[in-house]
């Protein structure tokens, strides 16, 4: 029973993954805006990722406990696209490509740099979720910011805490899962409150 609950994790996970910036990247792409959105929060975001996927390789986890994060780096990048694009910083997007490239290889150069690196994760992860909250309360308006993706990010969160329990029992990666669970669900709630006070206004 074990076995196929956790068959169904990673499975909904794959298929939650699969299309979980869609949403997001179809608003933005409709709008022709990435009003609302916060490109330090998206940075930050893949920040995370990056560095969340190159420890669960360098340490050789099942593949299942990661699969999905190539896929969500991907719509993240389009994503990340979108917003320079939008904003008139295209120029950007070379500036971003070799940081990124050159941090993923910079990561495993010592088992000290990616052990450090995944402990800040969390961290990390989650000061991107805080300036999207920010940047919400700021403008008091959700613009572009789409609630299923956020949602779909909690959905996520949440089987991938169960799933770590019953594959690699990581304590790390269980608090992030556990810390962004919790964030996602924050995000979700502000997105959907001020998305109701801008329509009874």
């Amino acid at each position: 029973m074990a076995a196929a609950l956790l068959d169904v994790a990673h499975w909904s996970t794959w298929a939650v993954c699969a299309v979980i910036k869609l949403p997001q990247l179809a608003a933005v792409l409709a709008a022709g805006s990435a009003r609302g959105l916060s490109l330090g929060s998206l940075v930050l975001e893949l920040v995370g990722f990056v560095v969340f996927l190159r420890y669960q390789i360098y340490y050789d986890y099942p593949l299942q406990s990661y699969l999905e994060y190539p896929i969500i780096i991907a719509q993240d990048v389009i994503l990340l696209l979108l917003i320079l694009h939008f904003s008139g910083n295209m120029k950007q997007a070379l500036l971003y490509a070799v940081t990124f490239w050159g941090g993923w290889y910079m990561l495993t150069l010592r088992r000290w740099i990616i052990d450090l690196a995944m402990n800040l994760c969390t961290l990390i992860s989650a000061a991107s979720k805080l300036a999207q909250l920010q940047c919400l309360w700021q403008t008091k308006d959700s613009g572009q910011v789409s609630a299923l993706t956020w949602s779909l990010s909690a959905y996520t969160c949440a089987t991938r805490i169960f799933t770590t329990v019953m594959t690699t029992n990581d304590l790390i990666v269980l608090i992030r899962f556990i810390t962004m669970l919790v964030l996602n669900i924050w995000v979700t709630a502000t997105i959907l409150r001020y998305r109701r006070t801008k329509k009874t206004d």
